[in-house]
Parts: C-alpha cells; sequence; structure tokens
C-alpha cells in the first residue's frame, strides 16, 4: 500500500535560461537606483498629486484617462506607508522623508523590467526563432526611453506592459486554437487576452488603440474559421460566445470595475467638484453635501431655491439678479427696457436665492401641506432680495440681439406690461406628472407669453461689459426642440420659506438650512456622468503650449526631447532620449517591410512567389501585430487637437523595435543565400549590435542621471541641434 514511496517524488520543469536571463537584466536596468534622483521628476508632479489624493479619499478628475493607473500608483504609496502629505508644487522638489520613493516608483519599474522576456516571447509565439526573440528583447532592454519613462512614477511602462502581454496571450491563445480548443490553458490565455485588453484601457486611453487591432484580427481570424467546412455550426457558435465573452464582456465589466473602486475609495469633497452636477457634489462627503443634506426633496410653491446651471462649463454659475438695471442704451447704440439685470453668477452669493410662487395666490410661504410644483405646472420666480419677479419681453439682450432680454420686472408706468409666467418642464422626468425635485431634476423654463427659454448663454459666449459686473448673459432662447445643457437648470439649495415679511425672509435667506435626510447618487449615474467627453478630457487648457511639447512627425526622426531633472548645483540631469540607432533602425525596419511586402504583392499578383507560402503567411502576420500596432499607436495623433509630449510614441516605437529582428530574420533567410553572404550578415549584425550598446552606454548618464557630467560632455551629447540639453553657464 506504500510501495509508492519506495521511490523519491521527483518534480521535473524546464526553464528558458533566456528568460531568465533577460528578466534578471531587464529588472537591473529598471532597478538599480531606483531611489535617485530623490526629488520630483518631470510628471511625477502631476501624478503625485493624484496619489496624495488617493491617500486621503479626496475626489478627483484626472484629464488623462481612467484611475487604474492612477490606483496602482497610488497602491505603491500605499504599500510604502505613504499618507498623501506632501506639497507638490514643482519639478525638482526634493522628497521629505515621509515620501517612500522606492516604492512609489517600484510598480512603473516592475513593469517596464517585464516588457523585456514579454517581447521574447511575442516573437517566440510569431514562430520566430529564439535569435530573433532575444534580438527583440535586448533591444528594449538598450532602449534608453523606455528605461527612463520606467524609472519614475509615470504611466506608460504600466500601459506597455498591459499592450504587450494582451498581444502575447492573444498569440499564446491563437496558437492553441488548432490543437486544444477550449481547454483550459486555451480559456486561461483568451481570457488574459480580455483582462489584459481592459487594464490597458483602464491606465490610459491610448491602450484602446491596441485593444481594437486585436479586435480586428480576432474577428479576421474567426471570419477564417467560419470557412472552415469542418467546424459544426454549434461549434463556431461556441467560439463566437467565448470571443464574445472574454473580449468584449470581460473587458467592459473591469472598465467599470475600475470607476467603481474609483468612486468608492474618493469620497470626500476635492478640488475638482465644481466641475460635477450639484448632484454629483451633494454625494461626497463635505463641500456641497454639508450645505445641501437633507435638504426637501419636492419643490412646492413657496420654496427658497438656488438654480444651478447644468452646463457648468467654463465655470459653474447660478441664476442671479441684483438692484441694478441695464443701461438705457448700450454702446452699439441699441437700447434695453432699463429692467433690473438677470446674470448668471458663478460664485455662491445671497443674491441667488428665488422664491417659487403661485401665480394665483400672494403668499410666499410654502403651505401646510406643501403643494408641489409638477412638470407642466406654472410658476412665477421671485427674487428673494428685491422681491421683483423673473420677466422676458420682446426686447434684445443685450449681447445676443437675437436671442430676449431676461430681467426682473420694474413697473415704471409704461406701456410695457410684465411676463412673468413660466412653464416648468422636467426634461429627465419618467412620467408627465413628476415633481420637480431638489438636485435630481434638469429642469428648463419656458416663458408662457413668447415660448422662449431661459438660457445662461454666457456659458458659451462673452461676460457682459463692466456695467454688468463682468457676470455671464441670460436670455430668452427661441423655443427649440433640443435641450442644449445651456437652457437646463437643476435646483442646488432648496428651503421651505417661512417667513411672509420681507425683512424677516431677508434674514431666512442669510441663514443655511440643515436636516437629517441624506440623498444618494447611483454609481451607474456618477459614471455617466465621468464619461462626459468634456469633463474627461477637457479638464485641463490643452490650447497652452509646453516648452518641451512636439508634433508627431518630430517623433519618427526624435527631433525633440524632454529634460525630466536637472540637479540644483551639478551638471547632473535627466532626459528622455531615445537610442539613436535603436530608433533609425526602427525606421529603416518599417522602411524596408513596407517596401517588401509592396514587392512581394505585386509579384504574387502576377502569379510569381519570391518565398514560400508559410514564410508569407509569417511574413504577414507579424506585420499585422508589429507594423499594426506600430500604426495605431501612432497615426491616431495626428488626429488629436491636445498638448502631445514625446513619451506619447512609446507605445508605437516599441511594436516598431520588434518590426526590427522580424525584418532581419527574413533578409537573412530568404535574400542571402549563399554562406557569404550569411557570414557578412550576421558580421554586419554583430556591428550593428555593438554600436546600440555603444550608444546605450553613451547616454546612460543622462538616462540615469548619474554619473554627474561637465559642460563639455553634455555638449558633446548634443548630437542634434533640436536636442535641448542643459549647460549651466559657468
Amino acid at each position: 500500500m506504500l510501495g509508492f514511496l519506495k521511490e523519491p517524488v521527483v518534480v521535473t520543469a524546464e526553464i528558458n535560461v533566456n528568460l531568465v536571463a533577460l528578466t534578471v537584466m531587464g529588472l537591473i536596468t529598471r532597478l538599480w537606483g531606483l531611489c535617485y534622483p530623490r526629488a520630483v521628476v518631470f510628471d511625477e508632479v502631476y501624478y503625485g498629486q493624484f496619489v496624495s489624493l488617493y491617500m486621503k479619499r479626496i475626489f478627483f478628475v484626472d484629464d488623462s484617462g481612467p484611475p487604474f493607473g492612477h490606483m496602482l500608483l497610488a497602491l505603491g504609496g500605499y504599500l510604502g506607508g505613504f499618507d498623501g502629505n506632501f506639497l507638490w508644487n514643482r519639478i525638482g522638489a526634493e522628497y521629505t522623508m515621509n515620501i517612500p520613493v522606492w516604492s512609489l516608483r517600484l510598480l512603473p519599474a516592475l513593469a517596464g523590467a517585464l516588457c523585456v522576456p514579454l517581447a521574447y516571447q511575442i516573437l517566440v509565439e510569431l514562430h520566430f526563432s529564439h535569435r530573433a526573440a532575444l534580438g527583440a528583447a535586448l533591444l528594449l532592454l538598450l532602449e534608453n526611453s523606455l528605461i527612463t519613462q520606467s524609472r519614475f512614477m509615470l504611466l506608460e511602462s504600466i500601459l506597455i506592459f498591459f499592450i504587450l502581454l494582451a498581444v502575447l496571450s492573444y498569440l499564446k491563445f491563437y496558437n492553441l486554437q488548432r490543437h486544444r480548443p477550449f481547454s483550459g490553458s486555451w480559456w486561461f490565455w483568451l481570457l488574459l487576452t480580455g483582462v489584459a485588453c481592459a487594464c490597458a484601457v483602464g491606465v490610459k486611453y491610448m491602450g484602446l488603440f491596441t485593444y481594437m487591432l486585436l479586435l480586428a484580427i480576432a474577428g479576421l481570424h474567426f471570419w477564417h474559421m467560419i470557412g472552415d467546412q469542418t467546424l459544426s455550426n454549434v461549434s463556431l457558435l461556441c467560439h463566437f460566445l467565448a470571443r464574445g465573452l472574454a473580449l468584449i464582456l470581460i473587458p467592459v465589466v473591469m472598465y467599470l470595475s475600475f470607476f467603481y473602486v474609483h468612486l468608492a475609495l474618493l469620497y470626500r469633497s476635492g478640488p475638482h467638484d465644481q466641475i460635477m452636477t450639484s448632484a454629483f457634489q451633494a454625494s461626497l462627503e463635505g463641500g456641497l453635501a454639508r450645505i445641501t443634506q437633507g435638504q426637501p426633496l419636492e419643490v412646492a410653491y413657496g420654496s427658497q431655491i438656488t438654480l444651478r446651471n447644468v452646463l457648468g462649463k467654463p465655470v459653474q454659475c447660478w441664476l442671479h439678479s441684483h438692484t441694478n438695471t441695464y443701461p438705457i442704451r448700450y454702446e452699439n447704440g441699441r437700447g434695453s427696457s432699463h429692467q433690473q439685470q438677470v446674470t448668471c453668477y458663478p460664485f455662491k452669493d445671497v443674491n441667488n436665492w428665488w422664491i417659487v410662487k403661485d401665480p394665483g395666490m400672494q403668499q410666499l410661504v410654502v403651505s401646510n401641506p406643501p403643494r408641489p410644483v409638477r412638470h407642466g405646472h406654472i410658476v412665477q420666480l421671485v427674487h428673494g432680495i428685491t422681491t421683483r419677479y423673473l420677466n422676458t419681453h420682446d426686447v434684445a439682450a443685450p449681447l445676443s440681439p437675437h436671442s430676449q432680454e431676461v430681467s426682473c420686472y420694474i413697473d415704471y408706468n409704461i406701456s410695457m406690461p410684465a411676463q412673468n409666467l413660466w412653464r416648468v418642464e422636467i426634461v429627465n422626468r419618467e412620467s408627465d406628472t413628476d415633481v420637480w425635485k431638489t438636485i435630481l431634476s434638469e429642469v428648463r423654463f419656458v416663458h408662457v407669453n413668447t415660448s422662449a427659454v431661459l438660457k445662461a448663454s454666457g456659458l458659451i459666449g462673452a461676460s457682459l461689459p463692466e456695467w454688468g459686473y463682468r457676470q455671464l448673459e441670460v436670455v430668452g432662447e427661441k423655443l427649440s426642440k433640443g435641450y442644449h445643457q445651456s437652457m437646463l437648470w437643476n435646483v442646488e439649495e432648496h428651503r421651505y420659506g417661512k417667513s411672509q415679511e420681507q425683512k424677516e425672509r431677508e434674514v431666512e435667506l442669510h441663514s443655511p438650512t440643515q436636516m437629517d435626510i441624506s440623498k444618494n447618487l447611483s454609481f451607474m449615474a456618477k459614471f455617466t456622468e465621468l464619461q462626459a467627453s468634456w469633463k474627461i478630457l477637457t479638464l485641463k487648457n490643452e490650447d497652452t503650449e509646453h516648452k518641451y511639447s512636439s508634433s508627431a512627425l518630430d517623433w519618427i526622426t526624435m527631433d525633440t526631447n524632454i529634460a525630466y531633472w536637472l540637479h540644483p548645483t551639478s551638471g547632473a540631469q535627466i532626459h528622455l532620449l531615445g537610442n539613436v540607432v535603436t530608433w533609425a533602425s526602427a525606421n529603416a525596419a518599417a522602411l524596408v517591410y513596407t517596401c517588401l511586402s509592396l514587392w512581394y504583392l505585386i509579384r504574387r499578383r502576377r502569379r510569381i512567389y519570391d518565398i514560400p507560402e508559410d514564410s508569407w503567411q509569417l511574413w504577414v502576420s507579424a506585420g499585422g501585430v508589429c507594423g499594426g500596432g506600430w500604426a495605431v499607436n501612432y497615426l491616431p495623433f495626428f488626429l488629436m487637437e491636445k498638448t502631445l509630449f514625446l513619451y506619447h510614441y512609446l507605445p508605437a516605437l516599441t511594436f516598431q523595435i520588434l518590426l526590427i529582428p522580424v525584418v532581419l530574420q527574413h533578409l537573412g533567410d530568404h535574400l542571402c543565400r549563399s554562406v557569404l553572404l550569411k557570414s557578412m550578415f550576421s558580421a554586419l549584425i554583430v556591428a550593428w549590435f555593438s554600436s546600440v550598446y555603444f550608444v546605450y552606454c553613451t547616454f546612460s548618464p543622462v538616462t540615469y542621471g548619474q554619473p554627474a557630467l561637465s559642460a563639455t560632455e553634455l555638449k558633446d551629447l548634443r548630437w542634434k541641434d533640436s536636442w535641448n540639453i542643459l549647460i549651466r553657464k559657468q
């Protein structure tokens, strides 16, 4: 019974020494001296702020993309015990002792190091030789720009890691397709493809380019499967559903989960509250929530309210009035009604309060029980402080002459009667009997007499002149079928009015209200709002030029660089600069690949086959992955209207580098046919690779920031006049 114990239990394993060696070398090049410099390096000043906000659970929005990458950086800070207390205000600022520099930079460095063995495996899965795969990995290992970008608290190395992982996972899945479909390993690599794609998109929206490429390749492969007569309809359906689950459903669910965790972590009011809706702000702890918590939910006749414009761009603003009137004549000679000004004011103020009045009654207090205002009801809006009625009429607005002027009516005893009736239309209603609700309802006010809609036109135009205190114009816009957000308003602050007397009511308007009811916004409502393009993509002003910004055309020939850090006293500095030989070789490889592909296609059209069919398929598949990866990660930048930097090119560069050994192996296998040519070709490759290593060593002082170089040595590194190498004046 215990006979099996007579022999020792032996476990055997195959170890790819190439992979192990490459991984170790990748870790050494990325982790060596990781804490140096112990100062803020370039965009660490940007990402560090968000790490601090995560540590303090304070809400923020970042225009660079989804939150997964930021959460990974914050994870490094959390593991290092970072408390979030550091002022990220300038590049070069020395880190205080409470900053776990090594921990904050660790995850990007690990991601950058693991890209090296991933490149090796991708070439192997594309069925190229181990020598070609080793060459691709070594080129990434010695690429100065990738080393620099992965050694600091930045996101590009993490993005490239997930991109390469997604490509490798799909290739492994595809290679298992023929022999072991629906096996455990088949499912593992298929599911890992979807997970890696979701993570890439979750780090930066740039990951979407590679995700779309893999979806296109998967679609093409499935199209070929449809023509396979050996597969039954049921089998094809199962393959289709499996791919849909792994490559579409799982990435979507994971993308949502990133935001769910992000919003769960950041529950406190933060610096970006003002670009969110009132409902979103009220769901956060502190800030607006302290004011709005427990307000009455249903707006009733007699309610005292502030009305915030839903657009909130470029600034949030509230419907406002004050005692000043429109000038009798404007600067261009047009006349006005000389009525009391109504504007949209970008600050909280007592003059933002309005009272909802029933036109058929005189009281300005809420009855008992309250009578709620519903969709379609007619109301009058009475300015709380001046008690004048919101009014519009057939008089041109001051800045928008094709729209009607909006004012608070003053009776001058002339032939200009009051026109102050407004119909409440709840745009996001579920039924025509919906009650007007605080924060939640988006309302537009339609003027009964003229059908004009109350609109904050100043949000999409110019501000009023000095006589209007540079506040934003409000107009009556002709009734439109659409619902532009500048025409929509929501109640932000709300109380039930109790004082009929004006003086008592003014005291009431100045005092805050606090009750015991809270309102929560659902996750999907928050997620939908965060996805609004104007909030996620225009938080920062992209019109401003940066000293180190560049165009996409500058990247191919590396005519630009970025100074990441400069030592305050010595000549030590760090630059984002690539390996010149590698970049030039990558461009040459892309050119050779394109020319050879066109040549082969023309010849094949004439039924002349220069290379075997299996070599042609290998050539095409490698081009689809490597050349396609370069194209989808580079060409879209020509269509983007945003500030661009050299590091945006790194994902595309990675794919282009993978193309170098593909072309070299192809040339060696099919064009160098004699022994002499093969020997000469091998010697050239050795010489070329030696030059790659030489350039890596030459520029390593500005890759790692040490040792410090003299002014003469720095001048010698300026291989191009367009490079901005910093040299201190003696």
